[in-house]
C-alpha cells in the first residue's frame, strides 16, 4: 500500500446535511453571484465528514489518506457504509469521482436520485487508491442525491471527491473490433471526469510540499491537465489535451486555458506564458511560479498554444480565437518578439530559432525533454513546434482576413523546414540525426526521447529515407531499455505514427497504453497511469484524428477525412463528432469506402474523401467521378469533394 496520497480538491464548504448544496458560481467581475451550484461538503473529509451518516465501523481517520490529512474509512466485513444526502439547488447532469483503496473484494460505491440507484460501482481489490466514477447522473431542482460507500470483504478508504459537469457531446464509436469501442467509451467518461464544474470553491497551490494549498478560489470552467496532486493545469498537458477534449464538448474550458496562458506571457515574463495555473484560471502554482525571472518555462509550450488555439479555432469555427485582441496579441508575440529575445546563442543564418538558456526549467529550458535539457540551447521539439506555430499563425491570419499576414507565415514556415532538413538536423539518419545544440554550438545526436518525437510528430523532417529511418530509430528506442518510463512521453507516439501514415504502429501503441491503465504511474501520488488526464483525452482524439483521420475546417464548413484503419480492423464508425455548431458521423469500411452523415439541421459541409495511393475509380453515391489525385506530405492520395448537405448521407468508394 502506497501510504501517502496527496491532496486532489474540489470544494470545501460546510452545509446543514439534507439543506440545498450551494456553491456560489463566480460572476465575470469577480465577484459572486447569487446562482447556486451543486457541492459536496467536506469531499476531502478534513472537517471529519461533515454532513455525512456513518455505521459502526466507518468513520473518518488519518493516515492512509489520498489527500490533506484525513479520509473515509469502513472496516472490513459486511454492513459498513457511509452516506451523504444533499439536495440538487438547479437542474443539471454531473458526474460524481472518489479516490477509493480497497484491500478485498466486495466493496461498493453507489449513487442513488431520490433513493433509486443510478449505478453501483463494485469494487476490485486495489489497495492503492484509483479513480472512480459515475458518469452521467441527471438531477432537478429539489432531487435528493444520495452517495454511499459500502463495505467488502477487507477495509474501504474513500477521499477526495469531485463533481463534473456532463460531457455536453457524447460521440460513439463502434467497429468490427471491439477493443476501439470498449477504449473509446473508457477514454471518453475517465477524460470528462476531469473537468471542473464552474464556480465550486476549492483550494489554490496545493503541491506534495503543501498538501492543503494556500487558500481557495472559485474555479473557472478548466480541467485537470497534469498531476492529481497538484491543483493546476499545465501547458504541455492541455495543449495535448485539447483535441480530446474538444471531442467530447470542453470547449469552454478550452478556451479559458487557452486565454489563461495567454495572459501570462508578459513583456516582464519576456513572452513566455507560465508553466502552470490553478483552475481559477489566473493564479499561477505556487510550486512552479516564483518571480517573473523565476518560473518554470519551456520553449515547446509556447509554440504548442499557438499551435492549438488554432486547431481549436478549425474545430469550433469561434471567431472570438482570431479576433479576440488578448489572443491576437499572444500569437504575434509568440511568432515574433518571444524567438527574437530567445534567439542568441547558435547562429541559424536568415532563419531564426527559438532558444532555452541551458540551465535548468526554472530559468527556461529549450525541451520538453527535462531529463536532457540542461546544457541545450536548441532542441528538436521546439524548432518543430515553431515551425507548427508559424503554419497555425498562417490558418489564424486567413481567418481573421489578412491574406499578406498569412503568406508570411507560411514562407517562415517554408523556409523554416527547409533549413532544417538542409542544415539544422545535420546529414545523418536515424541515430545519425542531429536532434538539439548545445549553447556554445555542437550538434546532439541520438535519443532526447521528446525532442526525438516531436520532429516527425510535427511533420518537419521532409517525407522520405530520411524520415523512415529516424520513424525506425524511435520505435526502436522507446520499446528498447532506453524508453520512457513516463506514461505522458508514450502518448505522443500514436500521434506520430498516425502522422506519417503507420497506421499498425500507431494502433499498436494505443492498446498498450490502454491495456497499462491499471499499472502504478510513476508519480505515486497519481494513481494508475489511467489516472493520468493526457491518457484518456489522447486515446479520443487518437481514435477520432488517427485511426478515422478526421480533419475539420469549420470555418470554411470544410472537413477532410481519410481511413487509417489497422490491419485486420474491418470497420470503424465515429457517431456525432462535433464539428461547428454541428456534427458528423464517419464510417470507413477498409481502406476503400467511406460514408459521411451531416447531422446538422442545417447548413452543409464540403468534404473531401481522401484514400491513400492512386485508384482507377472513384464513385460518390455510385456515380462514376473524374479521378483526382493529390500527394499531401510526400503521400499520394485519391479523392473526391462532394458537398453534403443538412440530413444527408454521401458515400465515396474508391476500386482498382
Amino acid at each position: 500500500m502506497k501510504p501517502s496520497r496527496l491532496m486532489l480538491l474540489t470544494a470545501v464548504a460546510v452545509i446543514v446535511p439534507m439543506a440545498p448544496a450551494l456553491s456560489a458560481t463566480a460572476a465575470a467581475d469577480g465577484t459572486s453571484a447569487a446562482r447556486p451550484q451543486l457541492t459536496i461538503p467536506d469531499p476531502g473529509f478534513e472537517n471529519g465528514g461533515t454532513g455525512w451518516t456513518f455505521t459502526s465501523g466507518a468513520g473518518v481517520g488519518t493516515g492512509n489518506r489520498h489527500g490533506g490529512e484525513r479520509f473515509l474509512y469502513l472496516d472490513a466485513g459486511a454492513g459498513k457504509s457511509a452516506e451523504l444526502t444533499v439536495v440538487a439547488p438547479r437542474n443539471g447532469s454531473y458526474d460524481f469521482s472518489a479516490w477509493i483503496g480497497s484491500a478485498g473484494t466486495g466493496g461498493t460505491y453507489t449513487i442513488r436520485r431520490n433513493g433509486q440507484t443510478v449505478q453501483t460501482i463494485t469494487l476490485p481489490q486495489h489497495p492503492g487508491y484509483a479513480r472512480y466514477t459515475i458518469s452521467g447522473v441527471a438531477l432537478k431542482t429539489g432531487d435528493r442525491l444520495q452517495i454511499e460507500f459500502g463495505s467488502g470483504t477487507a477495509w474501504v478508504n474513500a477521499d477526495d471527491l469531485m463533481i463534473s459537469p456532463a460531457a455536453s457531446a457524447d460521440p460513439k464509436v463502434t467497429s468490427s473490433d471491439p477493443e476501439v469501442a470498449e477504449m473509446f467509451d473508457w477514454a471518453k467518461k475517465k477524460a470528462n471526469s476531469w473537468a471542473q464544474l464552474p464556480g465550486t470553491v476549492g483550494p489554490i497551490n496545493v503541491d506534495e510540499y503543501q498538501t492543503g494549498g494556500t487558500g481557495t478560489a472559485a474555479y473557472e470552467p478548466t480541467y485537470w491537465a497534469g498531476y492529481a496532486n497538484r491543483s493546476a493545469y499545465y501547458s504541455r498537458d492541455m495543449t495535448h489535451q485539447l483535441a480530446g477534449a474538444h471531442i467530447i464538448g470542453l470547449d469552454a474550458e478550452n478556451e479559458t486555458m487557452l486565454r489563461s496562458y495567454a495572459a501570462s506571457a508578459t513583456a516582464e515574463h519576456k513572452y513566455f506564458p507560465v508553466w502552470s495555473l490553478n483552475f481559477d484560471a489566473k493564479t499561477y502554482l505556487s510550486i512552479d511560479y516564483k518571480t517573473p525571472d523565476n518560473f518554470v518555462r519551456e520553449v515547446p509550450a509556447t509554440f504548442e498554444l499557438v499551435e492549438k488555439a488554432a486547431q481549436a479555432y478549425l474545430w469550433t469555427g469561434d471567431r472570438r480565437y482570431v479576433d479576440d485582441p488578448a489572443l491576437w496579441e499572444f500569437y504575434r508575440h509568440a511568432t515574433d518578439q518571444f524567438i527574437d529575445l530567445h534567439n542568441s546563442a547558435v547562429d541559424n543564418g536568415k532563419v531564426k530559432v527559438a532558444e532555452g538558456t541551458g540551465n535548468g526549467i526554472f530559468q527556461g529550458a529549450a525541451s520538453y525533454n527535462e531529463q536532457d535539457g540542461d546544457g541545450l540551447g536548441e532542441a528538436g521539439d521546439g524548432i518543430a513546434s515553431e515551425y507548427q506555430a508559424y503554419l497555425a499563425m498562417a490558418v489564424l491570419a486567413r481567418g481573421k482576413g489578412d491574406t499578406k499576414l498569412a503568406k508570411t507565415y507560411d514562407k517562415k514556415a517554408a523556409d523554416l523546414k527547409k533549413y532544417f532538413n538542409d542544415e539544422w538536423s545535420g546529414t545523418g539518419t536515424g541515430a545519425d540525426m542531429v536532434r538539439a545544440y548545445t549553447l556554445s554550438g555542437t550538434p546532439v545526436t541520438g535519443w532526447g526521447k521528446e525532442n526525438s518525437v516531436f520532429m516527425p510528430m510535427k511533420q518537419i523532417i521532409d517525407p522520405g529515407p530520411r524520415n523512415d529511418a529516424y520513424l525506425d530509430y524511435i520505435q526502436a528506442q522507446e520499446l528498447g531499455p532506453d524508453g520512457s518510463p513516463n506514461i505522458e512521453s508514450t502518448t505522443y507516439l500514436p500521434d506520430m505514427f498516425f502522422k506519417n501514415n503507420r497506421n499498425d504502429t500507431a494502433w499498436q501503441w494505443m492498446k498498450k497504453i490502454y491495456g497499462e491503465r491499471e499499472i502504478q504511474h510513476i508519480n505515486s501520488s497519481q494513481g494508475p497511469n489511467g489516472d493520468y488526464p493526457e491518457v484518456s483525452f489522447t486515446l479520443v482524439s487518437q481514435t477520432v484524428q488517427g485511426l478515422m483521420g478526421i480533419t475539420p475546417d469549420a470555418p470554411n464548413h470544410k472537413v477532410t477525412t481519410q481511413s487509417r484503419l489497422p490491419s485486420g480492423m474491418k470497420w470503424l464508425q465515429a457517431a456525432d463528432v462535433p464539428i461547428g455548431t454541428g456534427s458528423v458521423t464517419v464510417r470507413h469500411d477498409g481502406a476503400t469506402k467511406t460514408t459521411l452523415t451531416n447531422n446538422a439541421r442545417k447548413g452543409s459541409y464540403q468534404w473531401e474523401a481522401r484514400f491513400t495511393g492512386v485508384h482507377k475509380k472513384i464513385t460518390v453515391n455510385g456515380v462514376p467521378q473524374h479521378v483526382r489525385t493529390k500527394k499531401v506530405d510526400g503521400v499520394t492520395y485519391t479523392y473526391a469533394t462532394p458537398t453534403v448537405r443538412a440530413g444527408a448521407t454521401t458515400v465515396v468508394r474508391v476500386t482498382d
